[in-house]
């Protein structure tokens, strides 16, 4: 079977990685992906949104399964798009997408299904928003509708700073229509994790939890990123944990959303924020997350693709997930700058004395493979702001950590930074 994996990160390599493992899998494409796929696998010039340019080619391709890595292909439509047309793809379609592309929709739907989660208000109005952020304590968060590339979620601790956010938001439109409407909510203090779970609308499974780093640098400062590194499972979530967030949050969801005849089908991330020992939840994304996938999937023994083919077919009752007991941490190795500018077009070195060693594994995000006329070999230039992500297993979670950052030391590039803290909370 040919499988085509959706978009160009480091999630996105570790999905093609974790399907190339699959005997049900003959060839992997990947549209558009980037240095490292392309190394291993066929990379194919169609962008992640170009949605009649990827059904097209796995069409003439004769595509088996589709992996859809990105937001932007799911909230555009593209399982509705691929599944009109008999192919399998797997993810939710358009309607159960703006789970994570409206966090109106999404918010409401708590609220509707009785989720835990901070109070909210929804604004059309930037005055009614303003004069709302008068009467309440804070910290306030304020957040976009729709998406806006990780960077509309703002949180103020102050009156003045809430009202600048909903002039940035509402007035200014710096992030578009994706801000015509804004959600006010109240703050929640406490520790997040993620939690993915498989589910075809009817069986939920999960899978272990991780924890994420948000910000750029070390003891959690600096601006939010998409992501500088995440290890599982996390010393955060235990079994309680689980069943409570199992009970009160993904069963009442699912099985509302089906009692009203709409079947989840698809990955399904948890944003928690634990407080308490209870869970509540700060944001539901449709996809797999990055770089928690990452640190999730090379724990997973069962066969990626058998697991996505059922979830389609609504037989993922018949899977039983089995799993790698030794822990797994990834740290993320940056442009200079990200997330804000950087400079690209930087030649990656020492990749090739990581290829042996034992537990190690490097994920691609920003880079482009290149042919260099001198030497005829193969040549890796940075592209993104996230360049790569380097993984480590050990049945030690110290070892693990030391593992990850021991390898990083082979490798070099002009600007390259990371946090050298990536698995400290969990220790």
């Amino acid at each position: 079977m040919k499988v085509l994996v959706v978009g160009s990160g480091g999630r996105e390599h570790c999905l093609a990685w974790k399907l190339s493992q699959s005997e049900l899998v003959s060839e992997i494409y990947c549209a558009p992906g980037n240095g490292g796929t392309g190394q291993n696998f066929h990379n194919v010039n169609i962008s992640a949104d170009d949605i009649n340019g990827l059904l097209n080619f796995a069409l003439k391709e004769k595509i088996g399964l589709t992996a859809v890595g990105p937001e932007v292909s799911l909230a555009a439509g593209i399982v509705d798009e691929f599944k009109s047309k008999g192919l399998a793809i797997f993810g939710p379609t358009k309607d159960l997408a703006l789970l994570e592309a409206s966090k109106v929709f999404s918010k409401q739907a708590m609220r509707k299904f009785g989720l835990p989660t901070a109070d909210f208000e929804i604004f059309t109005d930037s005055q009614k928003a303003k004069d709302y952020t008068v009467k309440h304590e804070y910290p306030l968060v304020i957040k976009a509708d729709g998406l806006a590339a990780g960077k509309g979620v703002i949180v103020c601790q102050t009156e003045l700073q809430a009202q600048e956010a909903i002039d940035v938001m509402m007035v200014e439109k710096k992030f578009g229509p994706a801000a015509d409407k804004i959600i006010i909510e109240k703050f929640v203090d406490g520790c997040e994790v993620s939690i993915l779970v498989f589910t075809d609308g009817e069986t939920i499974i999960p899978l272990v939890a991780s924890q994420d780093h948000k910000r750029a640098h070390e003891n959690d400062q600096g601006p939010n990123t998409g992501g500088m590194g995440a290890y599982a499972p996390s010393a955060l979530f235990d079994e309680v944990l689980l069943e409570k967030t199992m009970d009160r949050i993904f069963k009442p969801l699912i099985y509302g959303l089906k009692a009203e005849g709409k079947a989840y089908k698809g990955i399904l991330y948890a944003g928690l924020m634990i407080k308490d020992a209870q869970p509540y939840v700060l944001e539901f994304n449709v996809r797999f997350g990055d770089p928690e996938t990452q640190v999730i999937l090379p724990k997973l023994k069962s066969d990626l693709a058998d697991i996505m083919l059922k979830t389609i077919g609504s037989r993922l009752s018949e899977v039983k997930l089995i799993w790698d007991d030794r822990y797994c941490l990834c740290v993320v190795l940056a442009s200079g700058g990200y997330p804000g500018e950087y400079e690209k077009n930087k030649v990656v070195k020492g990749l090739n004395e990581l290829k042996n060693i034992e537990d190690i594994l490097v994920f691609h995000a920003g880079t482009e493979i290149i042919q260099d006329p001198v030497s005829n070999s193969q040549r890796f230039l940075t592209k993104g702001g996230r360049v790569l992500n380097v993984v480590a297993l050990d049945p030690l979670f110290r070892q693990a950590q030391a593992k990850a950052y021991a390898a990083i030391d082979h490798i070099k590039f002009e600007g390259m930074y990371y946090r050298r803290d990536i698995g400290n909370k969990a220790i």
